[in-house]
């Protein structure tokens, strides 16, 4: 029986639903061909960091305004070691990847503010990105009036961003907003996608020093679970924002379970990580096995089996629609020059 893994995903086209996240791996230009052979359906970069930017920026005499600038210290620059020394290498990297990658390669902003070190989304699209996927991180809340406040300036950044690109927008949440499933709602106006959800290091305390001390660790397969409930939540209530899962996903089964929540792909890094692009390979062809033991041909046939509850059979209707649309939608983007339509699929005259 054949099989179709084709995944759409905010406007991109995947020959898998499996995204090999951000991680200084994906930096090696040489497991990019790995990656993609072991059946990746695309690939996300490391993370440039709003210092970075904001350096890249003061070098061409533009004078650094952020609200953020304290963050700016050169001093640390100097003393982490980024996967991309500065913007201009992370530029290069991009082009080279995107130029010579068989599947799609997405480009990683991460700051802690909005402002004019975003700018450079426009510089990643030039560079040949595919997308770009943004991880914000907010300000101390005493320079905030309320959550809806840091939602408000969510949204607005978003949307500014995504009206300066023609590619797509993915945004990378946390599980601490007040209500993600709304928030993904007021969010379909500026992101193509939502990558759920965003980790942060763990923060300890040094009994000995009295300083506080950041630790980044390896997700353990399965740990998945955990969101699985969320993500379900987040898709049901908004079906027409695309989702894509993280964290935790190391095995055919986390795979399955992500896609079954809701999930339009799902983001492998701790398990690519520890085991190499071989892994890739293992969840696709565990994703195969299900699919042809459960007669299943398509990711589409798969997400007929979402144990999604619904209220009542309007609402199901409903929902079956919103999924039907984005794939007519997604498939004209793809057809030949007879369909004109703009760079999400909406047909236009």
């Amino acid at each position: 029986m054949s099989i179709d893994l084709t995944t759409h995903f905010g406007g991109l086209r995947l020959n898998s639903p499996i995204v090999v996240g951000a991680c200084p791996l994906t930096a090696e230009e040489q497991s990019h061909a790995a990656i993609a052979a072991a059946g990746a359906g695309a690939i996300v970069l490391p993370s440039l960091f709003q210092e970075q930017v904001l350096q890249w920026n003061q070098r061409r005499g533009q004078e650094v305004r952020e609200a953020g600038l304290h963050s700016f210290q050169y001093g640390r620059l100097a003393s982490l070691k980024w996967c991309c020394q500065s913007a201009d290498a992370y530029l290069s990297l991009v082009q080279r990847a995107s130029s010579r990658s068989t599947i799609p390669i997405i480009a990683s902003l991460n700051g802690e503010y909005g402002g004019h070190w975003l700018d450079f989304a426009g510089e990643l699209q030039s560079a040949g990105a595919a997308a770009i996927e943004l991880n914000v991180h907010h300000p101390p809340p005493s320079e905030y009036a309320g959550p809806r406040e840091v939602e408000d300036a969510l949204i607005e950044l978003v949307t500014q961003i995504d009206a300066a690109i023609t590619i797509p927008l993915f945004l990378k949440l946390d599980r601490y907003y007040t209500s993600p499933s709304h928030l993904a709602h007021r969010l379909l106006s500026g992101s193509q996608g939502l990558v759920l959800f965003g980790r942060a290091p763990d923060v300890d305390i040094c009994l000995d020093s009295f300083q506080l001390k950041t630790n980044w660790a390896l997700t353990h397969a399965g740990s998945i679970v955990e969101s699985l409930g969320k993500i379900m939540r987040i898709h049901s209530y908004c079906p027409a924002m695309p989702l894509a899962a993280c964290g935790g996903i190391g095995t055919p089964s986390d795979v399955l379970r992500v896609l079954l929540a809701g999930a339009d792909v799902a983001m492998v890094t701790s398990a690519v990580y520890r085991e190499g692009p071989g892994v890739v390979r293992t969840l696709v062809d565990g994703l195969r096995m299900f699919m042809d033991k459960h007669h299943l041909t398509s990711i589409p046939e798969l997400e007929t089996k979402r144990p999604i509850e619904f209220s009542g059979f309007e609402q199901r209707q409903q929902y079956i629609e919103t999924l039907s649309k984005r794939r007519e939608m997604h498939e004209m983007a793809h057809q030949s020059n007879a369909t004109q339509g703009d760079r999400w699929g909406h047909p236009t005259l």
